[in-house]
């Protein structure tokens, strides 16, 4: 069995797995280029906004957190170059309107200093892709989808760069993994059960059903919608397993990927109907928040689900990377909801940001001389280890995504921490806001491989 990745969010015990780690500080474990310009007495600003009180609430709100840290950290060791760090931010609720208005707000006050902009949703992407070409202006962004990074045609690379795979290529991804494991998913059929917004589509391209045909897997061509607000999606879940579907595949997070796995249960298909999902899945909110609802044997309703994993994760802790983002969570006291995929990824992004930066400013000689096209043109020869190793930043040849991806498994962890919990009665329970509550556990099916490259199909 791999090492399991254990989520540190309600296990700070094994802190113990790295002695002194709280006392003695890490390195910063990013080789970034030597600086060639002195900005001492200058502000390099982190622009972002997006929704950080509406339904991405749950994944995004320690963005902020992540990025308030990572200046704190910076600007206590004298900035970055000299330079003063900052981040200038907005909550949009999940409005498109709100992020239009965010978008102009920034451009108009911030003019020519707005070279690069982080963005947190695939539909944001979308509503800005033509609008960021033309003021050229760069965005990263966890992940998109097809249109936002490469237009209507899936052809034509724009301004936004995501770290993550595209969701079809990771939904492609799972089909080879479903078709390499007939002992788990026998005679399979997907159908989706998802959110309607651009983020919960992708995958549900017919690119993506005739790639997993191919490969001995159907895929229901009729996805089954449902609203992040929504408490009922029954008629959904049954529409799909109507269907035929016998594995049930989710582009949601947060209380998405809880609210189908608690139909299931409720419907008592839970070990029948396997449950799958982006890498989203895979998070600490999805393992808290499945909770609500109990399988027969007691353990949480999403106990079991599989799901994307394209980074390193909390408890990989030989990783350098791993340990000094753990180590600056700890510093900082953040709580354990904060300790979910968003932070760990902000600190990538911030990372990710400055060696933009230092690389753009050695070549055109000062911050005022840097232009979007500056930006643009330094993160297209990118080829570089985020923080050392948490994912990798690479770009060529028009790519405007992540090439590599693992299948994970969310399980709970057993009294001992020596594997899977079976039930109740050998899982390991802590004290929760609400009374005992199980701890979960992302276990790495698979090592990290390409994904299929389905955009253009």
């Amino acid at each position: 069995m791999k090492k399991l990745c254990v989520m540190l969010a309600l296990l700070f015990v094994i802190a113990g797995a790295l002695p002194g780690l709280a006392q003695d500080m890490l390195p910063y474990p990013s080789q970034l280029t030597e600086c060639e310009v002195d900005l001492t007495g200058e502000t390099l600003n982190v622009f972002h906004f997006g929704d950080l009180s509406g339904p991405y609430a749950f994944i995004t709100q320690p963005v902020v957190s992540a990025l308030t840290d990572g200046v704190a950290y910076w600007n206590s060791r004298g900035g970055v170059c000299g330079a003063e760090l900052a981040q200038i931010y907005e909550d949009t609720g999940g409005s498109r309107e709100a992020a239009q208005s965010a978008y102009d707000r920034f451009t108009s006050t911030y003019g020519d200093e707005l070279d690069l902009l982080v963005l947190y949703s695939s539909d944001d992407g979308e509503l800005l892709r033509e609008q960021l070409a033309e003021d050229e202006i760069v965005s990263f962004i966890s992940a998109g989808s097809i249109e936002s990074l490469y237009g209507e045609d899936g052809q034509t690379p724009g301004w936004l760069y995501a770290s993550n795979p595209l969701y079809i290529n990771q939904f492609g991804f799972f089909c080879q993994f479903v078709a390499a494991s007939p002992e788990i998913f026998p005679d399979p059929v997907i159908g989706f059960v998802t959110w309607p917004n651009a983020f919960g589509r992708s995958g549900t391209e017919p690119a993506a059903r005739e790639y997993c045909a191919g490969l001995g897997v159907d895929v229901l061509a009729e996805p089954q919608f449902f609203l992040p607000t929504d408490t009922d999606i029954l008629t959904q879940v049954q529409n799909a397993i109507d269907g035929g579907a016998n594995i049930i595949y989710t582009n949601t997070l947060a209380t998405g990927p809880a609210l189908i796995a608690g139909t299931l249960v409720d419907l008592g298909l839970e070990e029948e109907i396997k449950l799958a999902g982006v890498n989203w899945v895979m998070d600490t909110t999805v393992g808290l928040l499945g909770q609500r609802v109990l399988k027969p044997n007691g353990l949480p309703a999403v106990d079991g689900m599989f799901g994307s994993m394209p980074f390193l994760w909390w408890t990989e802790l030989s990783s350098p990377a791993v340990q000094f983002v753990y180590q600056q969570f700890t510093l900082n006291q953040r709580g354990p909801t904060e300790q979910n995929i968003a932070y760990l990824l902000t600190w990538g992004v911030l990372d990710s940001i400055i060696e933009t930066y230092i690389r753009t400013i050695n070549r055109v000689g000062s911050l005022d001389a840097v232009t979007g096209a500056d930006i643009r043109e330094t993160v297209d020869s990118m080829d570089y280890a985020i923080l050392g190793g948490l994912m990798h930043h690479r770009f060529e040849e028009g790519m405007r995504d992540g090439t590599m991806n693992r299948m994970a498994v969310m399980k709970y962890a057993n009294a001992d921490m020596s594997g899977f919990a079976t039930g109740p009665a050998d899982a390991l329970l802590v004290d929760g806001p609400s009374g005992k509550m199980f701890v979960p556990i992302v276990h790495a099916l698979t090592d990290f491989m390409p994904v299929p490259q389905l955009r253009g199909q």
